[in-house]
Formats: C-alpha cells, structure tokens, sequence
C-alpha cells in the first residue's frame, strides 16, 4: 500500500509558544485515542500518531504550545474515523505539554499531549547477556496480593481459580511482593508473560489476545504500578523483560469493531490458519502460496493476524515497542510466535528498536527442531539468500529437545541418551553467535519438567547443572526449581500453568517460605540456588568456550574454559555408578589445577578413579596453567 493510496496530505504545524490553550476548547469525545500515549526529546524513531475518533479524517490538525515540534503530514486511512499525524520533534524541542488542535472550518478543538525529557543513559542502558539468568512467571499464576481486581467492570472475563484455563487472579503486586525469592534463587532477569490488556471472553489469563497495546490488563494492575515493578525489580538486580507479540493481536481488540485500514489485518472469505511451515521464509523451492499462508494465516480464532506489510501497521508497532521501553526503562524483549511475522518489515522493526538502543537484547520464539532453520533467524547470520533479520537472539528450542529426550530414559543406543545432547551441540557452528541463545528446558508452553523427568528429582537436578554451565542465556520456568507438576497432564496448557503455592491468600502451603517446603523441595531449590548464585560471577561460563567428549553410556563430560579458568561437568543420567575417565581428557585436563567442586566447595582433585554417582553431576572448577 502506498501513501498516496492512503491519501497523503501535507500540514504544517505553527508550534508557536505564544500559544493561549484557554483560546481553543477540550476535545469532548471527538478524539477518542491518541497513540503512542506521549513521547520525548531526542529520540531516533519517527512519530506517528493514531488518532482516532468519529469522522476525525476530515480535520485538519497542527500542535501548538511550544518550540521545535510540528505537524509534518496528516494520512488518511480507509476508515474516516483515523488519522495518522506525522510529527517533527526537532532536536532542540523543549519538553513540556503540547496541544493537538484539530480544526474544521471555524470548529476548533485539541487534546494536550506529552513531549518529556529523554531520561539520563537511556541510550545505553544494559540489557540481558550470558551472565545472566531469566526467571519466567506467568503473571495470573504467581501471586495474588491484590484481590479488589480479580474481575473488573470493564473486563469480561472473570475469575474463577478452578478454572485450568480461567483467570486465577495473580498481578503485579504479587509480582513486586516476590522479587526478593525470585533474586534469591540467582536470578538476575524477570520475564513475565503478557501484562497488556487481553480482554478475550475465556483463556484471557495468558495475555498473547493484546485487546489494547498501550494498557496495561487492569485485572494486573495498572501502566504506573508496571513501572513501578521495573523499578523496584532494578532494586533487586533484576533485570525486566517484555513478553511482547507483533504478529497478531486478539478480536476482544478495540480496533476490531473498526480497522483504520482494510489490510490492518490478513482477511479471508472465511477462517483461514496458518500452516506452521515456518521453512518456507528459507527453502528455495518453497511456493508463494505456502509462504503466504505461513505469514498471513490465523495463529487461532481468536488472534487475528496483523499485516506488517502495511507501512502503518509497522510504524505502529516499532514506535509502540519504543514507548514501552522508555515509559517503564525496560532491559530486553521476548517477542512470540517470532518467525509467522512478515520477516522483512519485521527484520526492519528489529533494526529500529536496535537503532534507538543500540545495546537492547530482544530475542525471538523460533520454535523449530532444525537446527539450520533456527539459525536462520539470528540477526548476521550468513543466509544465502542474504536475508538478516536484525534479531539479536534465539531461543535453543533443539537443545531443549534434546535434553528433554535425554534425561528421561536409561536406553544404551546410539543416537539415545546423553548422545543427543552432545549431537545437538557438535552443531553449534551452524549458529552465528552462540552467546545469544537462550537456553531452557521448559516454558509455559512445553511439558513441565517435572512431568518430563517423571518426578525424580535427581534427574531434575541434572537439568539445571546443564542450564548453568552450558554456552548461551539460562532461562527458569517458575516452580521447576522446586520441580512443580501439572495438575492435569490432559489439560494441556491450562494443566501445567499451575498457580504457585503460597501466592493466595488461604493457600495450604507457602512455598515462598523455606520453612514450608518438603525434603525434596528444598534440595531442589537449594541446589537450583547454589548453582546459579555462583554463576553469577563466573566469566569462563558466561563467555568461555566450550569443549566436550563423546560416550555411549548415558553420560556427557565437557569443559568450559577461557584462557585461565576452566570449569568441568560429568553428568551421569545412567542408573549406576561411573568412572570418570579423566584421561581420555588429557588435551585440557593436564593444565588444570586447584579444583574445588561447586556443589560442595570442597577442594578436590579428579582422575580415572573419580565415579559419580548414578543420576548425579559433578562440577568442579580449576585454574589453567
């Protein structure tokens, strides 16, 4: 779609101080949205405002009340109730509340909007790495602490916590309430699920159904008390991830009653999904009409596709993710169902946020077993094709899978056991940056880890030795590191989303608190705890080079190193005792010394008599020579 087509015209605001808002009257309901909310000096992005509002396309429109900022252009969209308003922020603009005057003929009205000061550093803020470790939580499952917003008037759905895919309750407050156990653990990220608005009639409590991009879900809290979790999670050393989604919002959306463009959304004579072929954005022998399908299909019913291909819908979405970052001083992105965007005005968004905060770690859900097809998605990687995404991480969906295949048998095949995590891992040089993967073995998507290694807890254990100290960003599913199950495996989703115990008031147990958890669960969490707590501080696993030895006996031994430290792991999966076969090592092993085992901070020393005991790990770290 071209701007002519959507009906360019040329507007020039007077942006004169001298500017008496008492001479012009409040808009009084003829503007019934502004977005994004407000905006600041010295920004890189473009503004574009939506304004929407009944028959608003016939106005014409400048801003008054200051220097430096003006109206560029004002742009028609199908709908006669939009208006999209290029503004000038000139880079000496002063802060302080503008005036949007809209005016037909002698009727005149306007709406004060925001232009603040950009905060000290924004630039440069820091952002996610491999010293850190990501704590996922879903909000509606986390905690409770305020029970006045379980069910609001304006929301339809309401709380039931019987419900496996209702709203349980869980906010904000809940969250804020919790940090000190979520940093405690070693965590040094928070990513919660969706937070904004999802005001779908039923299964609303995940959020990936946005119902308006610019609130926060009431039913959480608010847009200020977001901001206030960002704060007070930076007060806690977490970082703060957005669970953000650009490929498809949900039909509870404002916007739906009334779409500013006829290809706002992919539109179909009827239901139309898309086919999950996520390899026709790489396979030269693909069809146009599969890669059509792929991209413009439905997600579900209720998530109607955006189309980014509209140039309006794109500014949309880059200026939103700005604001978001800005407004609330976010640390990185999560951005789902990443490969069913439009790859080329998504590999321009990417760039865009990237090139208002050129340190900003945004990585994408690229769910897919292929190895070559995930790599294909992270930006600078050496497509043929010459596609770039721009997309700085991925998420390390076949090493998931590959542990998940491993730790719950005892099968001695080849091909089965530890060996598929050491085959999935001799293909890293397929990948072009392995420091910007996150790896996992569960998420709110995936089978518990618990349900997968079948209650047994030193198995789950192995996992979590595997997520400390292998290549790329760990990432914790809430409650696995006290091996949380699902309450009903049939349930699917809404069976594995399970609430966390002690986050409601009443609840028989209060997991938050240590002196309420089981033997099991405390040797979970504690073990959990200790790892990453002395992960944090370790260079050698957040930047090292990674080197392992093949077996065929259901364990997996390799080496993170740099130039002078080293850390080995010996993870036995089998249902007996093992020797280390320390020799076989030799080429890294004979430089080491001053080892001291991380799980116990004895010193020790390893050679071929060491064993390991049966699904157990053993970590030790040295000095190289």
């Amino acid at each position: 779609m071209t701007l002519a087509a959507a009906g360019l015209l040329s507007c020039t605001g007077t942006g004169q101080s001298a500017f008496d808002p008492a001479s012009v009257a409040d808009a009084s309901g003829e503007v019934t949205r502004v977005e994004p909310l407000s905006w600041w000096t010295g920004m890189q992005t473009p503004l574009q405002l939506l304004v929407n509002g009944a028959g608003i396309a016939a106005y014409d429109v400048r801003i008054e009340g200051g220097q430096g900022v003006g109206v560029k252009a004002r742009h028609k969209a199908d709908s006669p109730n939009y208006l999209f308003v290029d503004v000038e922020v000139q880079p000496d603009a002063e802060p302080g509340t503008y005036y949007l005057v809209f005016s037909q003929g002698e009727r005149q009205f306007k709406v004060p909007y925001e232009i603040a000061a950009r905060a000290e550093g924004s630039v440069a803020r820091r952002s996610f790495t491999t010293a850190d470790m990501i704590y996922l939580l879903m909000p509606d499952r986390f905690a409770n602490s305020d029970a006045s917003n379980d069910s609001t008037p304006h929301t339809r759905e309401r709380a039931d916590r019987s419900a496996f895919f209702g709203r349980h309750g869980g906010d904000l407050q809940g969250m804020i309430d919790h940090l000190d156990y979520i940093a405690g653990l070693g965590a040094t990220a928070v990513w919660p699920t969706p937070l904004l608005l999802d005001d779908e009639p039923e299964g609303s409590y995940h959020g990936y159904a946005c119902g308006d991009y610019y609130r926060i879900d009431p039913r959480f809290g608010s847009n200020e008390l977001y901001r206030e979790f960002v704060g007070k999670a930076h007060d806690h050393g977490l970082k703060v991830i957005m669970d953000i989604v650009t490929n498809h919002c949900g039909t509870g959306h404002w916007w739906m009653k009334d779409l500013p463009f006829r290809d706002w959304i992919h539109q179909f004579p009827e239901y139309t999904g898309t086919n999950v072929c996520f390899s026709t954005n790489m396979d030269p022998n693909a069809s146009r009409y599969d890669l059509d399908l792929q991209e413009s299909g439905w997600f579900v019913p209720s998530m109607p596709d955006m189309n980014l291909d509209n140039p309006y819908v794109l500014q949309y979405f880059k200026q939103w993710a700005v604001w978001w970052i800005e407004y609330a001083g976010l640390d990185g992105f999560r951005v789902d169902t990443y490969p069913y965007n439009e790859k080329v005005p998504m590999s321009e968004w990417c760039a865009a946020v990237r090139r208002e905060y050129p340190g900003f770690n945004i990585v994408g859900e690229c769910w897919t077993s292929s190895i070559p097809q995930l790599a294909y998605w992270q930006g600078g990687n050496p497509n043929k094709d010459g596609f770039d995404s721009h997309l700085p991480s991925i998420m390390d969906f076949p090493l998931q899978e590959a542990i998940c295949r491993a730790l719950p048998t005892d099968s001695l095949r080849w091909g089965e056991g530890m060996t598929r995590v050491y085959d999935c891992l001799s293909h890293d040089f397929v990948y072009h940056d392995l420091s910007k993967m996150m790896i996992f073995v569960a998420n709110h998507d995936t089978d518990r880890i618990g349900d997968i290694v079948r209650r047994n807890p030193d198995r789950l254990k192995l996992s979590m030795a595997m997520l400390a100290t292998m290549r790329g960003i760990p990432q914790i599913f809430s409650g696995d590191e006290m091996m949380f199950t699902s309450k009903d495996l049939s349930q699917g989703h809404g069976g594995l989303r399970v609430d966390f115990p002690g986050g409601w008031e009443g609840d028989a147990v209060n997991l938050f608190d240590p002196a309420q958890r089981d033997a099991v669960q405390a040797g979970l969490f504690d073990y959990t705890q200790r790892l990453f707590q002395w992960r944090k501080s370790k260079p050698v696993i957040h930047n090292g080079r990674t080197m392992h030895f093949l077996s065929r006996d259901n364990t997996y031994a390799y080496f993170r190193y740099d130039d002078t430290d080293a850390v080995f792991v010996f993870i036995n999966n089998s249902r007996g005792k093992k020797q280390v076969p320390w020799s076989h090592y030799a080429e890294i092993a004979s430089g080491l010394s001053d080892g001291r085992n991380v799980l116990t901070g004895e010193a020790t020393e390893v050679d071929d008599t060491t064993t390991v005991g049966p699904r157990q790990a053993l970590i030790v770290e040295f000095k190289r020579k």
